[in-house]
């Protein structure tokens, strides 16, 4: 029997359980296989277009992009189940949905009001304002959510038209074409005015022969209007990096915000107003002159600008984000990139510090404070991997024999200094060098370690010592595994508690809505599918914290390890349309195996070279449970008896799966793999109920093969 045959049986199987037509297929349909290659691809465009831009201008639902991630999930998952049933709506609500999202958000400006002391976010100012958060994030998780089905709603009879195997193939490929593209449109640093173009461009095409009538005039004003409205939203001042939407302003001096918050003004070197942290090293050491320095954070050049003032010889500017150093390059008073003595670098501070072997005068920590999160589903920001003990002894391993190592910023918690200060001590073995400022954003702090402070051995030049802490508080030091710099301790703060809460019981309940309008009966919940997909989840955000680690937290890095996961599920499906396992208990096995090692052998071990070969470990251990994953799920599916109810079951695991990632900011990301192990376990056992379901409700499964799993949200790259 070939694989099409036993795909094709696989359908009418489960067609005959749920008392569903057997469609024919997608051979005698036609133009199915394209409708669903167009179908994916949209959804997963409109998917990081939403998580890009939301939170790019309302900056509270930009701490909280993992749960537009969670949204974006729930609404593709309500599609399909909405789809099936025969009341629904024929006309797409999408583009009236688009528009309203578009709508709220460029017409609201609501800025971020947090004051707790358990997590900081520099550059925002506590204000006395009536706070309306609490109900801002819940409204875009729901605009999302209806938004994603209304688009998804047409996946579910493309899912069903032919062999699950090869729907689910053109799914996936379909699903990598729309990262591929908003990938290429961010790099390009394009406007949001571009995504929504491309957008109408493949709503366009997937309504291609299905003629004009007054709905498709109504749908093409609608995102014509939401075209017009993104384009007067954007300010000639007003661009867009990986990473940020960047606003210039022409003050005195020139500065530039982020996502609505004021990050780096552009100070000449000889102003008074400069804050006296980018010259205090200079003071401490008066005469010395640092002939090579390295400069992480450089941004716009003002570290830069002060090296070369101060004589600096050579200087290794390294900045993450290539917009905000080309405005440092156009527009900085001093010019400090024009200077030949620079070489300016983009690049992931941690990640170059792993690639060069050069060894340094000086080294500066440049206010590299990014404001934004790594991705949607690890709670990572781009500097977290800077602040960890590990990365202050690379640090260390770079500094010449008298050299020294400094960083500053505006630290708005006293502990936060003082947690530095003892992080530094831990890493250099000694006291750092340490001075505080009551400046007139905040307070700020220089700290400095490094053979040339050890050679002091306590002599001038004097600092500031913090105070001690009490003897029951203590202070976590942020690591490579717990990098987690902006919390005093493991803890999981209040307002996540509050917001996790809330979209859980939203998940729920479009589930089971979604469920009864099919006509799906909730007996059929299965346990099974629902640990499957918290699981999963988890699966995917230690391969991404993995890898950001090893290669740098880069956009590219990101979408690099989206691709990869995606084919990783691509390969999933050759081999269960190849191989028939009789038992799933050697894929669990296996499964449980790849986590021991993955266990055994932590990201900070993989730190190996040449590049080449720490890629290959380290894609081998983080993706081979993900891969063994997808087909433990492939199995499963394969022989349920309910067929959508095994998809909401997963999906709101899924969801689970995206609070308990939370648990990561307690116990850290290597004890995830713990749980991870737990809950398949906890899968095999619930694996009984599915195949007794199986042989009690269907045929003998003779040699049918697997059908396909749900279709993911893939975690979409930042920017």
């Amino acid at each position: 029997m070939t694989a099409a045959t036993r795909a094709r049986s696989v359908t009418g199987r489960l067609g005959h359980a749920m008392d569903l037509p057997v469609l024919p297929p997608v051979e005698a349909l036609g133009g199915s296989t394209v409708r669903l290659f167009l179908t994916s691809a949209t959804l997963l465009f409109v998917e990081l277009l939403l998580i890009r831009w939301i939170p790019a201008n309302v900056t509270y639902v930009g701490f909280f992009r993992n749960f537009l991630l969670m949204a974006s999930f729930l609404g593709i998952g309500a599609g399909i189940l909405y789809g099936r049933d025969p009341k629904a709506a024929k006309l797409s609500l999408f583009p009236l949905l688009l528009f309203a999202i578009v709508g709220l958000t460029t017409s609201t400006s609501i800025d971020l009001q947090l004051r707790s002391s358990d997590e900081i976010f520099f550059g925002l100012d506590g204000n006395t304002a009536a706070d309306t958060n609490f109900i801002v994030l819940p409204i875009f998780v729901m605009l999302t959510t209806i938004t994603m089905a209304a688009l998804a709603r047409p996946l579910g009879p493309l899912l069903t038209s032919a062999s699950p195997l090869r729907v689910y193939a053109v799914d996936i490929i379909g699903s990598m074409t729309g990262v591929a593209m908003f990938t290429v449109l961010s790099a390009a640093q394009t406007t949001p005015t571009v995504w929504f173009l491309v957008l109408a461009v493949l709503l366009g095409l997937s309504r291609l022969g299905s003629g004009v009538n007054t709905g498709a005039l109504v749908n093409g004003a609608l995102i014509a209007g939401t075209i017009f409205v993104s384009l007067g939203s954007a300010g000639a001042t007003t661009s867009w990096s990986p990473y940020y939407r960047i606003t210039e302003h022409n003050d005195s001096p020139p500065s530039i915000s982020v996502n609505g918050i004021p990050h780096q003004s552009m100070w000449s070197m000889d102003d008074p107003r400069i804050d006296p942290f980018y010259d205090q090293v200079y003071q401490w050491f008066p005469g010395r002159t640092f002939d090579k320095v390295l400069i992480v954070g450089a941004g716009s050049g003002n570290d830069t600008a002060m090296a070369l003032r101060r004589g600096a010889g050579s200087i290794d500017a390294v900045e993450i984000d290539p917009r905000i150093q080309q405005i440092g390059i156009e527009r900085h008073p001093n010019r400090p990139y024009a200077d030949p003595r620079v070489h300016a670098i983009i690049n992931d501070g941690r990640a170059f510090l792993r690639s060069s072997t050069a060894k340094y005068d000086l080294v500066v920590f440049a206010l590299p404070d990014s404001l934004t999160l790594v991705s949607t589903s690890a709670n990572l920001r781009l500097e977290s991997f800077l602040f960890t003990t590990e990365a202050f002894a690379s640090v260390r391993d770079h500094l010449a024999p008298d050299g020294v190592f400094v960083m500053y910023n505006y630290y708005r918690q006293p502990w936060l200094v003082d947690k530095l200060d003892e992080m530094l001590a831990t890493s250099f073995g000694y006291q750092p060098l340490l001075r505080t400022y009551n400046l007139s954003i905040g307070n700020g702090a220089t700290l400095a370690a490094g053979p040339l402070v050890a050679a002091l051995n306590g002599a001038p030049p004097p600092g500031d010592r913090v105070d001690p802490l009490p003897s029951d508080e203590t202070l976590r030091p942020a690591t490579d595994d717990w990098p987690f710099l902006y919390l005093k301790a493991e803890s999981l703060p209040s307002h996540y508690l509050v917001a996790l809460s809330v979209i859980l019981i939203w998940a729920a309940l479009v589930v089971f809505r979604g469920a009864a309008r099919a006509q799906i009966p909730l007996r059929r919940f299965s346990p099974h599918f629902f640990v499957l997909g918290i699981a999963f989840l988890l699966l995917e955000t230690r391969s991404l914290v993995t890898f950001s680690l090893l290669f740098g937290s880069t956009w590219l890095v990101n979408a690099l390890v989206f691709f990869a996961i995606l084919a990783s599920v691509l390969l999933a499906i050759g081999i269960s349309a190849r191989i028939r396992l009789g038992r799933p208990r050697i894929l669990y096995g296996a499964l449980l195996v790849a986590i021991a090692i993955a266990w055994l052998l932590p990201p900070g071990n993989l730190l190996i070279e040449p590049a080449w070969l720490r890629y290959l470990v380290a894609a081998t251990v983080a993706f081979a449970p993900v891969f063994l994953g997808n087909l433990v799920f492939s199995f499963s599916f394969r022989d349920t008896a309910s067929a959508d109810m095994a998809f909401a079951s997963n999906l709101l695991g899924a969801m689970v799966g995206g609070a308990v990632e939370y648990l990561a900011l307690i116990s850290g990301y290597q004890a995830l793999l713990v749980v991870l192990g737990g809950l398949y376990v906890l899968a095999w056992v619930l694996a009984t109920r599915v195949r007794l379901l199986a042989d009690r409700d269907l045929a003998p499964a003779s040699e049918a093969g697997p059908a396909m799993p749900p279709v993911p949200a893939t975690e979409p790259v930042p920017g």
